[in-house]
């Protein structure tokens, strides 16, 4: 989950690599450091953020044409100057960053010990750095042959950039199970964890693919092999990112700027894929399978954290428009355990990022049993779009803070065009219900930018309950999903303790914890169940709790009851999460912004979770 950068060319290399790791701090804060190449070999890191380790840096020797940068979220290791990345060999000849985990390093490292090599730090990837140099001096051989036999001997998952002072106008990248790009400038290249730090120098990229490692040299063509020894050809592909969409535009941060830009990023996951008008859906992927699609004995829907409650809203969505059953599965425990999965099922794959590796391993499980895979993400080119067998991009674009929330309601409307395209080509949806849900879906992103207004209502009731120590969240049906996607946020961002219930199930336990210091935040838009939102607002109210009500516009009853509202348009049910999840986005924003936390970067917490 670590963020790498790399640089070698004519250009001096530190801005492009402490800018890399500002870009990439989403992806880990524990730590950052850089090495440089300029004759001798400089090497700085620090504890804390990339601004500590630029005032750091802000008096030394940054010289040099060839470095690597890193990013740390810990896996083995507190966060400590000695443990941040890069990492040295023995000679301090090589240099290598990492992101992933090495599962046999133990094992690795007390075959080293018993060599009579002395460890300084407590990580993974000071073994390997350990192992590459011994390689090195034992096989007399090149720096690429090295890596590639030290890979060899290595169990886990990966992407490295390995830097030797005895070989200054070289890289050696190599990447699995964590993603690695590598950008193609002029007689210049650029390495890194994703695209964020390469898309304002060239938008020509290479993606490594499993296994592969690079050998990277200023002009000259980029060299790729396996660990295997066998020869890759390079595929170039252009990048689809912009970089103004990588700075916050005025916001103070990226999370409120990400909730603001949803009425456009569910707008652009729906553009070209649906024409209310003639009430036509064209989606390649579910075209291509479309027999698959039908004839599925189940639909199983994997992801983790946000992915999964947008597809516990697929769940709802699937079985109700076009009922066909379907099981939505943490990736995390799927791939675990032993799971049933037979060649008539649908497996759709659900992550942001495209590289969570959780869900990753879950697609390979169920690749292996014969599962048609389609793969729902945001990032064009990332693994899992490769690795599946058809899929939609979210279009959503780049989501930078921690927290996610237009991914959330990109991945929704697209799981909504799936429900509908089944339900109307199986005849379970009739015409006339699948014309008013298409007219309907089209509203969503103007519903969602009225939702966006209420901005300063949630901010003043966000005030009010800044210190409060538990909430809980309510909702049914369609909008329990909601209820928990709302109580992860506040989770995340502010750590305040949340839960979120179905509502019916809150006098089955969580009705004990309700007292006059409870905020109960209740999704109580107009639905089919109303009127038993109605009466578990009651029997929280009967027992002092604070409610906080997402009402429908004009809701006289609810007004009543409730201490505090918050209205949104009306919408039909089954499309309701897109804008209910909204205010409770603003909410736990504001309330952590209020009590101090860093909201783009909550501790403890990376944006691509490429470690299993």
């Amino acid at each position: 989950m670590c963020g790498i950068v790399g640089y070698i060319g004519e250009k001096q290399a530190y801005p492009i690599l402490i800018k890399g790791l500002q870009r990439l701090e989403y992806r880990g804060y524990d730590s950052a450091g850089v090495a440089l190449l300029d004759g001798g070999m400089k090497l700085y890191k620090r504890k804390g953020k990339v601004s500590e380790l630029s005032a750091y840096v802000s008096d030394k020797d940054t010289s040099g044409t060839v470095g690597i940068g890193h990013t740390r979220w810990a896996t083995h290791g507190v966060p400590n100057d000695i443990n941040a990345h890069p990492h040295s060999s023995p000679s301090k000849e090589l240099v290598l960053i990492h992101n992933g985990i090495i599962e046999n390093y133990a094992t690795i490292k007390e075959g080293l010990l018993n060599r009579g090599y002395q460890f300084l730090s407590d990580t993974d990837t000071e073994v390997l750095v350990f192992l590459i140099e011994d390689i090195l001096k034992k096989e007399n051989c090149s720096l690429e042959e090295a890596v590639r036999l030290a890979l060899n001997e290595v169990i886990g998952a990966y992407a490295i950039v390995v830097m030797s002072k005895n070989d200054p106008k070289k890289l050696v990248a190599a990447k699995k199970g964590s993603p690695l790009v590598i950008g193609i400038g002029e007689d210049e290249y650029f390495v890194a964890s994703d695209a964020t730090p390469i898309i304002e120098h060239t938008k020509n990229v290479v993606y490594l693919e499993d296994e592969e490692f690079a050998v990277i040299e200023p002009g000259k063509k980029l060299s790729i092999r396996t660990i295997k020894n066998a020869e890759i050809t390079p595929y170039i592909q252009e990048l689809q990112m912009e970089l103004e969409n990588l700075e916050k535009g005025g916001y103070e941060h990226f999370m409120l700027k990400e909730i603001n830009e949803q009425p456009r990023s569910i707008r652009d996951s729906l553009r070209g894929r649906m024409d209310p008008s003639t009430g036509q859906i064209k989606m390649a992927g579910i075209d291509e399978f479309e027999k698959k699609f039908l004839n599925a004995e189940r639909i199983i829907i994997v992801g983790c954290g946000t992915s999964w409650h947008a597809g516990l809203v697929g769940e709802y969505l699937i079985e109700e428009l076009a009922r066909i059953p379907v099981e939505v599965e943490y990736a995390s425990e799927f791939r675990y355990r032993n799971p049933i999965i037979n060649e008539n099922d649908i497996v759709i794959a659900i992550s942001q990022s495209g590289e969570t590796a959780d869900t990753l391993a879950a697609i390979k499980l169920a690749k292996s049993k014969g599962a048609t895979i389609f793969g729902i993400c945001n990032v064009v080119g990332s693994t899992i779009a490769r690795e599946t067998h058809a899929g939609a991009y979210t279009h959503a674009g780049p989501e930078i803070g921690v927290a996610s929330t237009k991914a959330f309601t990109a991945q929704v409307s697209v799981l909504s065009l799936i429900a509908l395209t089944l339900g109307h080509k199986n005849g379970t949806l009739s015409e006339s219900r699948y014309r008013q849900l298409l007219e309907e879906l089209d509203t969503v992103p103007d519903k969602v930018e009225e939702v966006l207004k209420t901005n300063p209502q949630v901010k003043g009731i966000s005030q009010l309950f800044k210190d409060v120590r538990n909430f809980l969240y309510l909702g049914r049906g369609f909008n329990f999903p909601v209820a928990l996607e709302g109580a992860l946020k506040l989770k995340e961002i502010s750590y305040i303790h949340a839960e979120g219930y179905p509502a019916a199930e809150m006098k089955h336990g969580p009705i004990a914890l309700i007292d006059e210091e409870m905020p109960v935040v209740v999704i109580a838009n107009k639905n089919t169940s109303y009127e038993k939102i109605v009466s578990n607002i009651q029997e929280v109210k009967a027992r002092g709790g604070k409610i906080i009500a997402i009402i429908t516009d004009g809701d006289k009853e609810v007004t009543k009851l409730a201490d505090y509202t918050i209205s949104i348009p009306a919408i039909d049910e089954a499309l309701s999460p897109m804008i209910t999840v909204v205010p409770l986005q603003l909410l736990s924003y504001h309330i952590a912004v209020m009590r101090g936390a860093n909201v783009d970067q909550p501790r403890n917490l990376a944006k691509s979770v490429t470690v299993e």
